[in-house]
């Protein structure tokens, strides 16, 4: 780093928003290390925790009231997506002028993957300093729930079906607490046997593509989610389009057999599994199919999904943009 470069990231002040309570803890116990590898670093910053869901997004709007353009995330994908959700209900800036970094304390860390970000804390402050960033799309999910519409913004992926049951599950048992990613494997398979597939209909870029039984569905800008399953294998963050995986019912044995797919992005020589893309994807279905955004559960269907190009400022690893050039 040359020293006008370094004098750039000197000048910086960064607002830090930690949730103590991702990765069973991580945020809390881990922060006064992470706090130091900052100062250590010449990353000016101010730190502040979230005490409750939702916090994150508050103190995001808030942060930017007060002139902050450069939020680091010490948390997990939740966290990561309350904090861009934020960044959407402020009036002051276009969300494309705020910088995003995220030091990883969560236990799935999907984000992290699609952009090489290391989970060493010393490797992700690394980033941080060399300051390589990427405009990356978003989606506006539209969703009902308690007979209201409502909307959030996805930074990485959505599900409805199966993805959203394992999510429901893994949040009301304590698996996750005591086992981390393993219990979110529990969890996967648990749910595996009793998920049954809805009647559902899927709209892209307003053609029916989909009206069948579905089991399962994700969404998304990223290729990860669920704690390093590639679900979306072909999706590029920046390319205007939404991937999209539809999953037919499928028996125990045509997972157990293919599991190694689910991981080394080969989904789609799944029989049972197609793929597609487009700017607006709709799902209706009967009954209703909870949604989870980014891990969390927000409603059910009906639902729609709009991209929205190059929206969010992150954060990248130089690995990921070398990638790019290739």
């Amino acid at each position: 780093m040359d020293a006008e470069q370094h004098n750039a990231v000197s000048n910086i002040k960064w607002f830090v928003v930690v949730n103590p309570t991702s990765g069973s803890g991580k945020g809390l116990t881990d922060f006064p290390l992470i706090s130091k590898l900052l100062r250590d670093n010449n990353i000016h910053h101010e730190a502040v925790f979230t005490e409750h869901k939702h916090h994150a997004t508050a103190l995001t709007v808030q942060a930017i009231d007060s002139g902050y353009r450069n939020i680091i995330v010490v948390g997990g994908d939740g966290t990561l997506h309350e904090v861009v959700n934020g960044l959407f209900i402020q009036q002051r800036v276009d969300p494309s002028e705020v910088t995003i970094a995220v030091i990883s304390a969560g236990t799935g860390n999907d984000w992290i993957r699609m952009f090489g970000i290391p989970t060493r804390y010393s490797e992700a402050i690394r980033a941080i300093k060399e300051g390589h960033t990427f405009l990356q799309d978003v989606a506006e999910v539209d969703y009902e729930e308690s007979k209201y519409s409502q909307t959030r913004h996805m930074a990485n992926v959505a599900g409805l079906g199966f993805d959203a049951a394992v999510i429901k599950r893994t949040l009301t048992s304590n698996a996750k607490d005591k086992f981390g990613k393993g219990g979110y494997l529990w969890c996967l398979v648990r749910a595996f046997f009793s998920h049954k597939a809805t009647g559902a209909k899927i709209w892209i870029d307003d053609r029916l593509v989909f009206n069948d039984l579905l089991f399962s569905i994700a969404i998304g800008v990223g290729k990860f989610n669920g704690g390093g399953i590639q679900q979306l294998p072909s999706a590029v963050a920046d390319d205007g389009l939404l991937d999209v995986t539809i999953i037919r019912p499928v028996h125990w044995w045509h997972v157990v057999f293919r599991l190694r797919r689910l991981f080394n992005g080969t989904i789609y020589s799944i029989g049972h599994v197609t793929h597609a893309q487009g700017k607006k994807i709709r799902i209706e279905s009967s009954p209703e199919t909870p949604l989870e955004v980014d891990g969390e559960l927000y409603g059910h269907t009906p639902v729609e999904l709009r991209v929205k190009h190059r929206k969010v400022k992150v954060i990248v690893n130089k690995s990921f943009l070398n990638k790019l050039k290739r």
